[in-house]
Order: C-alpha cells, then structure tokens, then sequence
C-alpha cells in the first residue's frame, strides 16, 4: 500500500550560504592577519655620514680557571690571594683601557665559587663587561 501517492517527493539539496560564511569568516581572518610589505615601492635616500676608524682595537681581558682553582690573567698565572688582589691584576692588564670586556674561560668542573670570585673582582674593578668561553659538544 502506497499512502503517499499524492505528495512529491523532496529531492535532497546542498545548502551552500554555511559554507560561503565559513570562507568568508576564513577571507576576513587571511585579510587581517597579512602583513603587505612594500618597501621596493618605497624610494628612500638614506642620509650619509662619515666617521673616523677606531685607531685601537678593544682587546679583551682572558682570565682562566682550571679545576684546582689556579687562576691567570692574559696566559700569566697568578696566585689567588684574595678578591682584592684578582681586581688589581685586572686594572693592571687592563691598562689605560676603560671598559675592556671580561672573557672568563673557566674548566666544566672549576668550583662556582672561582668564577663568581673573577666576577666580583671585574665588579670592583669597575668593568661591567663580562662573557664566558665554551666549546660545541662533539657529535
């Protein structure tokens, strides 16, 4: 039996406006986000200046500490007698120098006390300068 014989049956259809929303909401988020860049429209003359060659190169201050907590400044070894003692021999290889910078090259297995003590002397030498030295492990 048959009890829908008068009525049409309803084809299925694609409703596209969800997705013409969805591309447009996708439109407006690609808009907003890209940056246009366009520095080869733009003609710029840059001004021009010129300046003198540094006559003297900034030497750096090498201070080294090995694992037993020997210390040596610019290769010559020094004894360890205090804070006070390490921030003159640093004035002294500093020389008329202003703010050399402080390259501490320190062994993986030197105390952290010996580096913070090159540290604190470089403080109270007054240079604010300081790096540290390491080596890229092998492969």
């Amino acid at each position: 039996m048959n009890f829908r014989r008068g009525r049409n049956r309803e084809e299925p259809e694609i409703n596209l406006i969800p997705m013409i929303d969805v591309l447009l909401v996708i439109l407006i988020f690609m808009m907003v986000t890209t940056s246009y860049a366009k520095f080869s429209e733009l003609q710029i003359n840059l001004p021009q200046a010129g300046g003198e060659a540094v006559a003297e190169a900034v030497k750096p201050i090498n201070v080294a500490v090995d694992a037993s907590e020997h210390y040596a400044i610019n290769n010559q070894g020094m004894p360890y007698t205090g804070v006070a003692a390490l921030a003159a021999s640093l004035k002294k290889a500093a020389g008329d120098q202003v703010d050399p910078t402080i390259v501490i090259n320190a062994d993986a297995k030197a105390p952290h006390q010996s580096v913070i003590n090159v540290m604190e002397a470089a403080r109270q030498a007054g240079y604010g300068r300081i790096t540290f030295t390491t080596q890229n492990q092998p492969k």
